[in-house]
C-alpha cells in the first residue's frame, strides 16, 4: 500500500537535497522544529496543509507543484500490479516500463513516465517499501537493483 505520507515526504526531501539545503536551514525558514521536518520527510508524520504550504514556502516551490509531483508518483504506483492491491504469483511484467523482479528480500518493481521514477520494495502482501525519484534530462533508463 502506498502511503500519501511518504511520498510527501520523498517528495519534500528531494526537493531540499536539490537545493543543496539542510534540514536545519530549512526547518528554521519554515518555522517548524528540525525533528518534525526530519518525520514529516521519512514519512513517519503527516503534516497539515499549513505547515505544507510553511515547508513549500521555505523550499521556495508552489504548493500545487509539489501536489503534482506526488499526484504523479501515486499514479504511476497505482499502474504498477501488486502496489496498490496484493499479487499472488503474477507473471513477471516486462513491460518497458514496469520492472520486477523477485528477490530474497521481495519483489521489486520500477516505473517511470519519464519524469518520475517509482521504485517499489513487496515485502508482504500488506507492506511495500516506495521510493520516488526525479528523472534528470535524457535519464530515462531506470535500473532496478537488488
Amino acid at each position: 500500500m502506498v502511503l500519501l505520507r511518504r511520498v510527501i515526504g520523498d517528495a519534500l526531501r528531494a526537493r531540499r537535497q536539490g537545493q543543496h539545503r539542510t534540514l536545519r536551514e530549512v526547518s528554521s525558514a519554515a518555522n517548524v522544529s528540525l525533528g518534525y521536518l526530519s518525520e514529516i520527510e521519512r514519512g513517519q508524520k503527516e503534516p497539515s496543509s499549513e505547515l505544507l504550504a510553511a515547508i513549500c514556502d521555505a523550499l521556495g516551490a508552489r504548493l500545487s507543484e509539489l501536489l503534482r509531483e506526488v499526484s504523479d508518483t501515486v499514479a504511476l504506483a497505482e499502474q504498477m500490479p501488486g502496489v496498490l492491491v496484493p499479487v499472488q504469483d503474477e507473471p513477471v511484467d516486462t513491460t518497458p516500463v514496469a520492472v520486477r523482479k523477485a528477490t530474497g528480500r521481495g519483489v521489486h518493481q520500477v516505473s517511470t513516465d519519464g519524469k518520475v521514477a517509482v521504485q517499489v520494495r513487496q515485502d508482504s502482501p500488506l507492506k511495500a517499501t516506495l521510493r520516488t525519484s526525479r528523472v534528470r534530462g535524457g535519464d530515462r533508463d531506470v535500473v532496478c537493483a537488488a
